[in-house]
């Protein structure tokens, strides 16, 4: 679970391809399938996306906490 929290685009993106070759190479699959499958593509993206942004800002949030913990002690100019 830990490895899925790490990496959710990468294995979105390995995910994305895997459908796009089963789609290409079984040409008898419904229509209505493929289009709800790329519907929950375009969501479960967002969700990925949503997951980055979230991991992005705690990233610096934690770095400009770090640079506010070190300059604490030191006289401004």
């Amino acid at each position: 679970m830990q490895f899925i929290k790490t990496h959710p685009a990468r294995i979105y993106a390995v995910l994305v391809a895997a459908l796009a070759l089963v789609v290409h190479y079984v040409p008898d699959l419904p229509s209505a399938l493929i289009l709800a499958l790329a519907a929950a593509v375009l969501g479960i993206g967002e969700a990925v996306q949503r997951t980055e942004d979230g991991k992005t800002a705690a990233a610096g949030e934690d770095e400009h906490q770090a640079d506010e913990h070190q300059g604490a002690g030191e006289p401004t100019a």
